[in-house]
């Protein structure tokens, strides 16, 4: 009688900061133990950059800035960009599935913070994010980009992405706990993230756009990670872009960390 009051007990406890940090470190090694028996879900992250910069560097290079050399320190940053935000959608995707397939049930019924499964799946999506910075250079490095700022720059800006793109995998976190399945998840993050990327300064000048695009490519919050990109990369500065970054990351978080993590909570 004893030991059944004692688990009980048990179960009912609510967790210590301490034992929720190891928790959620505990979830997020087992979303890179999915990603280990299924490295296909890595396709985006490691794929993508490589035919990105091939595709774009080669296509528009000659058009854009008379020749390669010349387009890769405008081409790579937007490359970087466009790449690592595009691997943010993969959390509310994922997130849907498991919901959808009653893992968050199981894990409800077990002693652990209902916080965990949700803080651990973005933890390990940072791996995606650290897989793209590290692509995207090395392809830029293969194709002859040196950046001017070296490896502190290269250091400091991978900082930045992977921290903005962690930011931004909130949102998408948002819409994978509310939708209504995986697809539809994927679809609305697709149409919400698609005219960020595509329609900023990563693959052409803002100035060559028409007016309409142009006011909106500058106002574009990926434009000024592009921006503080290619600033700090090639001229050593970090400008009013730079902290513009940091500052529109620290808005997304307070935002989009209580509705995440309120919507969870109801269905968690």
């Amino acid at each position: 009688m004893k030991t059944t009051e004692t688990k009980i007990m048990t179960l009912n406890k609510r967790p210590t900061a301490v034992q929720t940090i190891q928790q959620s470190l505990t979830m997020a090694y087992r979303g890179l133990l999915k990603v280990k028996r299924t490295p296909e879900q890595l396709m985006d992250v490691t794929l993508q950059p490589i035919l990105f910069t091939l595709m774009f560097t080669y296509l528009f290079g000659g058009a854009i800035s008379g020749n390669v050399q010349n387009y890769l320190p405008l081409i790579i940053p937007g490359i970087l960009a466009q790449s690592i935000l595009t691997g943010t959608i993969t959390i509310g995707v994922q997130l849907r599935e498991d919901m959808d397939k009653g893992v968050f049930d199981r894990f409800r019924s077990l002693p652990v913070a209902r916080i965990a499964p949700l803080a651990g799946a973005l933890l390990a999506d940072t791996i995606r994010y650290a897989i793209v910075t590290i692509l995207t250079f090395t392809m830029g490095y293969i194709m002859g980009y040196r950046p001017a700022a070296g490896i502190q720059g290269i250091l400091l800006i991978s900082v930045l992405v992977i921290c903005f793109a962690w930011c931004i995998s909130w949102i998408f976190a948002l819409a994978g706990v509310i939708g209504r399945s995986a697809a539809s998840v994927q679809g609305i993050s697709m149409m919400i993230l698609f005219p960020l990327t595509f329609l900023s300064n990563a693959f052409v000048p803002v100035n060559t756009l028409p007016s309409a695009l142009k006011w909106f490519a500058e106002v574009n919050p990926v434009s000024h990670l592009i921006t503080a990109i290619r600033e700090l990369l090639n001229q050593k500065v970090i400008g009013t872009d730079f902290w513009l970054t940091i500052a529109g990351g620290i808005v997304i978080l307070l935002i989009f960390i209580p509705l995440t993590v309120k919507a969870y909570m109801r269905k968690a």
